[in-house]
């Protein structure tokens, strides 16, 4: 495991080890794990500029406001959109785009609070639009900018590292996946998603995790009698088994930045990140190498285990990789069409 002090030491140096305009982007970052990375990235960095995405103009100008405080010499850009709708993603891309020649991080964390089965006006299941396709969206559209980076060029999908399972290759959308297996599918789905791209970007990383349990606004909208049972849980024993949040940003800046997760090709540029300090090595990749490019990890920066990766290993001789990404570009395609029209 990574500890926290190891964490926070790897990143009181990335003011000094990586260059100043560092440039992110962070979709899901108007609360919760979004919003605490996005301030220790505007904390720790020279001169940031960094764009963040969320549904609250309220708590966008808030954020905006704090980040200011925290370093008043970066930029911090809000921009209101709903992402759940392939549409939006694309122009909030452009958007971005047109501003931007070059993106160092891609932070992604929007997400519900519950295990929701709507379907969005674009006929995907709301829960797989936000956790996989919108996420894989924002990713292929602002690839050609990550890749253009002088330095650090990373993505992090924030959300079950490490907790792959079974996958329904009949219903990838998961509109009928059963609610005990619904975690674990979509997991897996945006794992080998991910490696369908990274496959495409050897020099950019990518990093999947877990965070944990971490008390999060999302806890308050989570309804009926399993929200107060999760809220009166969390009350008694949260002291002991939650992440704080103000250390899971501090974490997920460290996935961010650290050279423990570096990209498949690998330069001297200083693109790996902060160097790695006394007693940290490179991390083990979904393939079981090390310093692959695509890692799985939990909420304590370890990688994925052995049986996670002989599961994963499976699915990737059955093909499964090629086939997530054709039936991802034929929604996308559909989208898109049903757009035009």
């Amino acid at each position: 495991m990574v500890t926290l002090s190891q964490v926070q030491s790897s990143n009181s140096l990335i003011s000094s080890t990586l260059p100043p305009h560092l440039v992110a982007v962070f979709v899901g970052a108007t609360s919760g794990i979004g919003e605490a990375t996005l301030k220790e990235f505007a904390k720790r960095s020279r001169r940031p500029r960094a764009y963040f995405v969320g549904r609250s103009q309220d708590a966008g100008d808030r954020i905006v406001a704090e980040c200011k405080a925290l370093n008043a010499e970066g930029e911090y850009i809000f921009v209101k959109a709903d992402v759940s709708l392939i549409r939006v993603v694309d122009e909030v891309c452009e958007e971005i785009k047109a501003k931007e020649k070059t993106i160092n991080i891609l932070f992604l964390s929007a997400g519900l609070p519950s295990m929701d089965r709507r379907e969005t006006s674009e006929h995907l299941h709301l829960l797989t639009a936000l956790v996989f396709y919108s996420r894989t969206r924002f990713i292929t559209n602002l690839l050609p900018l990550l890749r253009r980076a002088p330095a650090l060029r990373r993505v992090i999908t924030v959300g079950r590292g490490g907790g792959e399972g079974k996958l329904y290759p009949s219903d990838f959308p998961a509109f009928h996946v059963p609610l005990s297996a619904l975690r674990g599918h979509i997991c897996t789905l945006l794992t080998l998603g991910l490696e369908s791209v990274a496959k495409t970007a050897p020099e950019v990383s990518f990093v999947h995790d877990y965070p944990g349990s971490v008390k999060t606004p999302l806890l308050d909208r989570v309804e009926g009698i399993i929200g107060v049972l999760m809220r009166a849980f969390v009350f008694l024993v949260g002291h002991w088994i939650c992440v704080p949040i103000e250390e899971s940003g501090e974490r997920h800046l460290y996935l961010a930045t650290s050279a423990r997760y570096p990209s498949a090709i690998v330069g001297s540029d200083g693109a790996s990140g902060v160097p790695l300090g006394d007693g940290i090595d490179v991390a083990r990749g979904v393939t079981g190498d090390i310093g692959s490019g695509l890692y799985s990890v939990g909420w304590d920066g370890t990688s994925a285990s052995l049986t996670v990766q002989k599961l994963l290993a499976g699915y990737r001789d059955e093909g499964m990789v090629e086939k997530i990404r054709r039936h991802t570009e034929s929604e996308f395609d559909r989208i898109t069409q049903q757009d035009q029209n």
